[in-house]
């Protein structure tokens, strides 16, 4: 994957306009207390995280998307790998969104954000 690419800064949960700065204060997704604390800015480049009031609440839509496609992979996986059974899918869809939760929070705000603040292509190149 390329640095400098919007699906770089998503995937390493960077900052999108340097690709350097981390997005979170903690590495750990699963750090219940830290999970969604975000730096006020990049320490590296100084771009602001929160770009007004209630920014983060249009990544819910995002969150919302990627929680229907991992059900729907679940579902799939369960047809093609194993014999269907609702009772059976409604469990394993509940523990699968329960585990990945937090992850998905984290890349949801990160492809929000990616969404509205540019790549600085210049800065990039002249770190590569």
């Amino acid at each position: 994957m390329l640095k400098g690419t919007k699906l770089y800064s998503i995937l390493n949960l960077k900052c999108p306009r340097c690709h350097e700065g981390d997005l979170f204060l903690t590495k750990n997704p699963y750090s219940f207390s830290d999970m969604d604390k975000m730096p006020d800015k990049c320490p590296v480049c100084e771009q602001k995280y929160w770009l007004e009031p209630g920014f983060y609440y249009g990544a819910m839509y995002i969150s919302y998307a990627l929680t229907i496609a991992l059900s729907v992979s679940v579902f799939v996986a369960m047809i093609v790998l194993w014999h269907f059974d609702i009772m059976w899918y409604l469990g394993l869809n509940a523990t699968a969104i329960i585990l990945l939760f937090p992850p998905i929070f984290r890349v949801s705000r990160s492809i929000w954000i990616s969404i509205f603040v540019k790549t600085d292509k210049d800065r990039i190149q002249k770190k590569a």
